[in-house]
């Protein structure tokens, strides 16, 4: 069963957050994430949504670490400035990662740590993990789950985790021939269709301007009373 709908009315804004800096091998084929990440940008652009695939390659932010938002206002890296009115303008997010150690990839948390949660709160997101082996990254995600709430982004609860990735996808994120597409649309579809279903109803509230307790200045705002 494929689980997403087409929505009626404008189309959402989308962002497919790739969690690989790699093109060296192991692991063969290399950027196996890749194919996920795209496979994630196709499935949701054919329900006519707006998906834009964000590939810390092309942003290359610089070696030592300075946040976007530490930056005095209109002195930011051009790349770091674009990225962050496509971040604040998306409707939600796919976090796509391998795992690390148990954890997200330092390339995906690098990334989304020049950010604050201001940009990203309100809207939903979902867990994409992926390995050229059997377990899919799915060890991976119960880090996200608590990372991606604290940026403020919620994960839904459907997530997807796809074991021998490349034997699933093709570069461009086409299925295999020997692949059952309809098994796979309808696991994708599930997750995808709570990220719709929830970044239309948040993408309402925001509209009406509800941010209630919302993190938007600095870090003591979450602190308590005294």
């Amino acid at each position: 069963m494929v689980y997403i709908i087409n929505m009626v009315g404008a189309a959402l804004n989308f962002l497919v957050f790739l969690g690989s800096s790699r093109k060296s091998t192991p692991p063969r084929p290399a950027r196996v994430g890749e194919r996920v990440a795209r496979a994630c940008v196709s499935r949701l652009s054919k329900i006519d949504h707006d998906v834009t695939l964000i590939d810390p390659l092309e942003v290359q932010t610089d070696h030592v670490f300075k946040p976007h938002f530490a930056f005095a206002e209109g002195r930011a890296p051009q790349n770091l400035e674009s990225l962050s009115q496509k971040i604040d303008a998306a409707d939600g997010y796919v976090m796509v990662s391998p795992e690390y150690n148990h954890s997200m990839s330092p390339a995906l948390s690098g990334l989304l740590n020049h950010f604050g949660s201001s940009l990203f709160s309100y809207k939903p997101s979902v867990i994409a993990t992926y390995s050229a082996g059997q377990w899919g990254g799915a060890r991976a995600a119960v880090n996200m789950r608590t990372y991606l709430s604290e940026l403020g982004c919620l994960p839904v609860s459907a997530m997807i985790h796809v074991p021998k990735a490349h034997e699933i996808f093709e570069p461009d994120g086409s299925y295999k021939v020997d692949v059952s597409s309809k098994d796979w649309d309808g696991y994708l579809g599930r997750a995808f269709g709570q990220l719709v279903w929830w970044a239309e109803a948040s993408a309402r509230q925001r509209d009406l301007g509800s941010h209630p307790g919302a993190f938007k200045r600095d870090p003591s705002q979450r602190n308590a009373p005294g």
